[in-house]
């Protein structure tokens, strides 16, 4: 049984997080429990490195994982058949016009080993709240008019936190994600953990100090 630190369990009326040194090994990164997914706090974790990852009937989960799997623009690997798809104009990608929709995508993505979905209702209503004010933000693959792939995350200076993608036709995610480090000024996009599909395209483990570096320095 995991021994949970008191000062993991997080007040509703404070957005203080504990320092990160005290992040668990495993679970890799929990580092705090409860609270609430409002835009200050989401803003709050963000800019600290912590994000909320929780599944069905579990309380809200803050991770800061150690080490964080990133990609740069310079470490993107744009592999010749992709390049070929983008090359094509076949797909014509968009920003923040289908936000809901993109998000909806996500949440209905079925993940192997997975039983269901880590983005909940309440999950959807804080990120459009994100969206809103101008922090979420979601890149669209049309095939004509008709959305057939995505992702969305928060934008903090010149950093990206992405959160989630889906694919209704091979590669469609992938041009999103290309658009982002090919057409955009992000310096840095966080991927939170490991994925072989992200490693593929050159995403690589930072350390936790090393990537709270490169946040203060492009938030």
């Amino acid at each position: 049984m995991i021994a949970i630190p008191p000062s993991f369990w997080l007040d509703t009326n404070e957005l203080k997080f504990p320092e990160l040194n005290q992040a668990l090994k495993e679970p890799n990164g929990l580092i705090g429990i409860g609270g609430d997914l409002s835009s200050e706090r989401l803003i709050h974790a963000y800019s600290s490195g912590i994000f909320p990852w929780y599944g069905k009937d579990e309380p809200i989960l803050w991770y800061s994982p150690d080490p964080r799997m990133v990609i740069t623009p310079e470490a993107f690997h744009l592999s010749k058949s992709l390049r070929k798809t983008i090359n094509s104009s076949k797909y014509n990608v968009r920003v923040n016009t289908v936000f809901f929709d993109v998000i909806s995508h996500c949440q209905n993505v079925y993940r192997s080993g997975q039983s269901g979905t880590w983005i909940s209702n309440d999950m959807i209503k804080a990120y459009c709240n994100l969206h809103d004010a101008g922090y979420a933000h979601s890149y669209e693959v049309f095939l004509g008019e008709k959305l057939v792939g995505g992702l969305y995350g928060v934008a903090l200076g010149s950093v990206f936190f992405g959160e989630s993608m889906f694919s209704l036709v091979s590669n469609a995610s992938k041009v999103a994600f290309a658009h982002i480090l090919q057409k955009s000024d992000y310096k840095l996009i966080d991927c939170q953990v490991e994925n072989k599909h992200l490693e593929s395209l050159g995403a690589f483990n930072m350390p936790r100090d090393l990537f709270m570096q490169q946040l203060k320095a492009f938030v």
